[in-house]
């Protein structure tokens, strides 16, 4: 193997990494704050996935999960929280808020409408 075909050869494997780490790399935790009203808020920001990627809220109290869209890219348009029955586009370079009220506990997955990005949604007693 040449020194030229073992650069490509790492470079592939590095890209490879890269690609992997950018959209699957855990992008945190975070538990809702109780605003002023009562709803428990999150802020999300949409920048090829969900940041936090985990959003921890509690059972039978409103939610706001409010989402900052922050590129136009066509996979981040839309965010699904499919058992929940959340299905709601996402203006680009803006905030866009959700509000539910989950009645049960457990974790509920976060998607765009491409299911590529991935976040959870996790309600506690």
């Amino acid at each position: 193997m040449t020194t030229l075909q073992l650069a490509v050869l790492l470079g592939g494997v590095a890209a490879i990494v890269l690609v992997n780490w950018y959209y699957f790399a855990p992008r945190g935790t975070v538990a809702a704050t109780v605003a002023g009203d009562g709803a428990q808020s999150v802020r999300i920001t949409v920048l090829g996935g969900y940041s936090p990627q985990t959003v921890r809220v509690k059972r039978g109290k409103p939610v706001r999960l409010v989402f900052d869209r922050q590129e136009t890219s066509p996979c981040s348009e839309e965010v699904v929280i499919g058992e929940l029955g959340v299905r709601q586009f996402l203006a680009p370079h803006a905030e866009t808020a959700v509000e539910i009220t989950p009645t049960r506990s457990g974790t509920f997955e976060i998607t765009c409408g491409m299911s590529m990005l991935h976040g959870s949604l996790v309600v506690e007693d």
